[in-house]
């Protein structure tokens, strides 16, 4: 029989907690997420910006295919880091509980309510046998009325409310440059151009508009509407490429 060192049971196939009080699988699926793409999401006064790193990892991949800003509904987007399939399982649900919402109460869900159902599920998987916690993080993004939000979930459930923040793996760098520059009367061209260079200081790519992914939310007219690879290019070129 192999020798199992004391406490490695707490690292194998069910969360539990260790003596000390750590989840070693929601530890290592917030691992799976530092491991990510970049993704960066800013409220200002105009609505959202939600902005992700989009790697190619190969010349034979479309990029249009490389997908990691998702609508959720017409006045709600959300920007994912981590593992992809577990992401796109997490936006699925997203949609579903949000077009349930539409045709049990005749209008659209609040943003803070889908966050706490997104932050409910990820917590559930932290807790049953037979399952694992979800490996990816979402940003989440909408106008409700005349309010705007932004809010963060991590693998373990918990859920933020946040101005402008970032998850994946330039975070750190990130949101040290956000602190310093982010203004709470930004105008969406403002937030699109603060989310553009804290994405160029968070990486070491060259901003490319095959690289980079990018949807805002207008709090005018409340819909969510990703940019073509056109009007990336040429904010890239306005705000980044001097």
């Amino acid at each position: 029989m192999a020798f199992v060192p004391p406490g490695a049971g707490y690292d194998r196939a069910i969360t539990v907690f260790s003596p000390d009080g750590r989840l070693f699988q929601v530890q290592y699926a917030q691992e799976a997420v530092k491991r990510g793409k970049t993704a960066i999401g800013i409220k200002c006064e105009d609505g959202i910006v939600l902005l992700v790193e989009r790697k190619v990892t190969s010349r034979l991949i479309e990029p249009r295919s490389i997908e990691k800003i998702f609508q959720i509904d017409d006045h709600i987007g959300a920007a994912t880091s981590g593992l992809v399939a577990d992401a796109r399982s997490l936006i699925e649900y997203a949609r579903v509980r949000a077009q349930v919402h539409r045709l049990l109460y005749d209008e659209p869900i609040s943003v803070p309510l889908l966050a706490k159902e997104i932050g409910d599920l990820k917590q559930q998987y932290t807790q049953f046998g037979g399952v694992r916690p979800f490996g990816a993080a979402l940003l989440i993004g909408g106008v409700n009325k005349e309010e705007v939000y932004l809010f963060q979930t991590d693998p373990s459930g918990a859920l933020y409310e946040y101005r402008a923040t970032a998850i994946g793996g330039g975070q750190s760098s990130a949101l040290d440059f956000l602190e310093k520059n982010y203004s709470e009367d930004l105008g969406l061209e403002g937030a699109i151009d603060l989310a553009l260079k804290t994405l160029d200081v968070a990486t070491e790519i060259k901003l490319r508009e095959d690289r980079v992914e990018m949807a805002v939310i207008s709090k005018e007219d409340k819909k969510f509407r990703k940019l073509s690879d056109k009007e990336v290019r040429e904010y890239i070129e306005k705000y980044v490429v001097k």
